[in-house]
């Protein structure tokens, strides 16, 4: 369930790809048709996937993907079966595929489908403040609250028992039952996404959704941005503090807390019952394991496995952090 809410204008023939791509002058199967773009560990015979980094060497080499776009270096890492496009800028070609499957996903502009929560089914099954908004396609479960000045805009799903606080603004999100977002928060934005291209930024479209577990907290004045290829996920039974940032595609485990000004750069993944401290920063692409802990201020630039405790910048073991710093 990567793309829910956003049209697919597929499928697409191989050629288009290659047009598409202004890629001339190559044989390639003529039969391919391609109905999604979806990442490498998920990707089916119908969808084209991308693969720009060794970090995903394990996934490209069993990908089901029909077609990958990828460089000259990367392609011998993947299956036989699959068709190599190869170019030299893997995300930009990427985003420009996307583009045209998903056009509705480029630009987040403001809603004008909502309307007064007075003016719509939900006025009598939902206890809400003043100034309340609602977009289309949103469905809301029983006993949920709303606070004041709230904008539940198009394309979001709300469990049971959820509530969301005032000056909130919340799109193509999906919460679970027993959810609290506080204050100020904004969920299901497009995310940084953007390549620098001849004195222009290109932007990528982000497809992906906001997805948060049952019973976790949103605290006050946190931004969660939707993911671009697959979904940024909050787990069961997670707490953030006020003001923590979470770039797209970040995947955060069951049972963590996480304390405030805290900020996560894109696609990184985070295990179950890990304990983050105030104003840490994750870099984008790293695992972090289960039951960590990661003191406050620390900088996280690499990968980190299971049971560990990390302090610093860069983020070291905790007892030679302590040894260096006596």
């Amino acid at each position: 369930m990567t793309n829910p809410f956003f049209k697919n204008y597929g499928p697409l023939n191989i050629k288009d790809i290659y047009e598409v791509l202004e890629i001339k002058n190559v044989n390639f199967n003529k039969k391919i048709k391609i109905f999604d773009i979806v990442d490498l560990k998920s990707a089916s015979n119908k969808d084209i996937s991308f693969f720009h980094s060794n970090k995903y060497k394990s996934q490209a080499s069993i990908t089901k993907a029909a077609a990958c776009i990828t460089t000259k270096n990367l392609q011998y890492d993947l299956p036989n079966k699959c068709e190599k496009i190869i170019v030299e800028n893997v995300l930009v070609s990427t985003a420009k595929v996307t583009g045209i499957l998903y056009p509705d996903s480029i630009n987040d502009d403001f809603d004008n489908s909502v309307k007064e929560i007075s003016k719509t089914k939900f006025k009598k099954q939902v206890k809400y403040g003043k100034n309340v908004l609602i977009g289309s396609n949103v469905k809301i479960g029983k006993k949920c609250l709303i606070g004041h000045n709230t904008i539940i805009e198009k394309n979001v799903i709300i469990g049971d028992n959820c509530s969301i606080g005032s000056n909130t603004i919340l799109r193509n999100t999906i919460l679970g039952n027993h959810i609290k977002v506080l204050d100020n928060c904004v969920v299901g934005k497009k995310g940084f996404g953007f390549f620098p291209q001849n004195g222009n930024n290109y932007r990528f479209p982000q497809i992906g959704i906001v997805l948060i577990n049952d019973y976790s907290e949103i605290g006050c004045g946190s931004t969660i941005d939707r993911g671009s290829i697959s979904n940024t996920v909050i787990g069961k039974n997670t707490y953030l503090d006020n003001q923590i940032h979470i770039a797209h595609n970040v995947k955060i485990g069951d049972n963590c807390i996480i304390a405030g000004q805290v900020g996560f750069a894109g696609s990184s993944v985070l295990g179950d019952n890990v304990m983050i401290g105030g104003q840490a920063g994750i870099s984008g692409h790293l695992k972090l394991g289960n039951n960590i802990k990661i003191g406050g201020g620390s900088g996280v630039i690499k990968d980190i496995p299971d049971n560990s405790k990390v302090m610093g910048y860069p983020a070291k073991d905790l007892k030679e952090f302590i040894k260096e710093n006596k």
